[in-house]
C-alpha cells in the first residue's frame, strides 16, 4: 500500500525545509532531513525520482566532506561556494518535488481552504499548478515534432543547436503561454472558484496518524540541532 499524505502535512515539510536555510542548521541535522524526505519517495511508490535524487544528494555532501576542505585556488573556492548553495537548497527542491508530483490540483485546493487561506492566494496557485504541467506537455510536444523533422535532434540538442532551440521551442512556447494562462484562468473563474461564501468539494482530505508521524519526525533534526546533540 502506497503512503498517501495530506497535502498540508506536504506543505508542512516544505515549510521545515526551507527552515534550513534560514537557520543554517548542521549538516548531520540536514542530512537526517533529507533521509526522511527521500523515504517518503520510495513509500509513494516514487523510488526512480528519489534515487535520482538521493545519488545528486549525496554527490553535494561527498564533495562538501571531501573536497572542500582541500580546496584552493579561486577556480575551486568558487566551484565549492556553488555546489554548497546547490545542497544547502536541495531539501527545498525535494519537499517541492514531492508535493507537486504526489498531489492532485483537487487535493491542493481543498488542503488550502482547510488551512483558511484568502481566495487571492488559492486562484494564483491552482493557475500556476494548472500552468506548469499544461506548458510542460507544450515543450515535449514541440521538442517531438521537431526530433520527428530531424531538427535538432538528441538529448543535448538544445545545448548544440541554441539558435533553432530559440526559433523552434522557446519562441512558439512563450506566445502560447499567455494564451494558456488566460484559459487556465478562464475556467478557475467558470467553475466559481472565486465566488465567496462556502465551498463544496468532491475531493476529501483529513490527517492521519502517517500525517501527524511524518510531522513530528521532520520536526526531530532541529530539535536534535537546538539541543545541541546534532552537531
Amino acid at each position: 500500500m502506497k503512503l498517501h499524505l495530506d497535502p498540508r502535512t506536504k506543505l508542512y515539510l516544505l515549510l521545515l525545509s526551507n527552515l534550513t536555510l534560514f537557520f543554517h542548521v548542521s549538516l548531520s541535522a540536514e542530512i537526517l532531513l533529507v533521509a526522511m524526505l527521500l523515504s517518503l519517495f520510495f513509500l509513494s511508490g516514487r523510488g526512480q525520482s528519489g534515487i535520482r535524487l538521493l545519488v545528486t544528494y549525496g554527490i553535494l555532501v561527498s564533495f562538501d566532506l571531501f573536497v572542500i576542505p582541500y580546496a584552493s585556488g579561486v577556480v575551486l573556492n568558487f566551484i565549492a561556494m556553488f555546489t554548497v548553495g546547490i545542497r544547502m537548497m536541495l531539501p527545498c527542491m525535494i519537499s517541492g518535488t514531492y508535493l507537486f508530483s504526489t498531489t492532485p490540483v483537487g487535493e491542493m485546493v481543498c488542503g488550502f481552504r482547510k488551512l483558511k487561506l484568502p481566495e487571492a492566494i488559492i486562484v494564483p496557485s491552482v493557475t500556476v499548478l494548472r500552468f506548469i504541467p499544461t506548458v510542460a506537455e507544450d515543450y515535449r510536444q514541440s521538442r517531438n515534432a521537431m526530433a520527428f523533422r530531424g531538427i535538432a535532434a538528441g538529448k543535448f540538442a538544445l545545448l548544440r543547436h541554441p539558435a533553432q532551440s530559440l526559433e523552434y521551442i522557446l519562441m512558439p512556447l512563450l506566445m502560447n503561454s499567455n494564451n494558456v494562462a488566460q484559459d487556465l484562468s478562464v475556467a478557475a473563474m467558470t467553475k466559481g472558484i472565486s465566488l465567496p461564501g462556502t465551498h463544496t468539494s468532491m475531493t476529501e482530505i483529513r490527517m492521519k496518524t502517517a500525517d501527524w508521524c511524518c510531522m513530528i519526525g521532520a520536526a526531530l533534526p532541529f530539535l536534535l540541532f537546538w539541543g545541541g546533540i546534532l552537531k
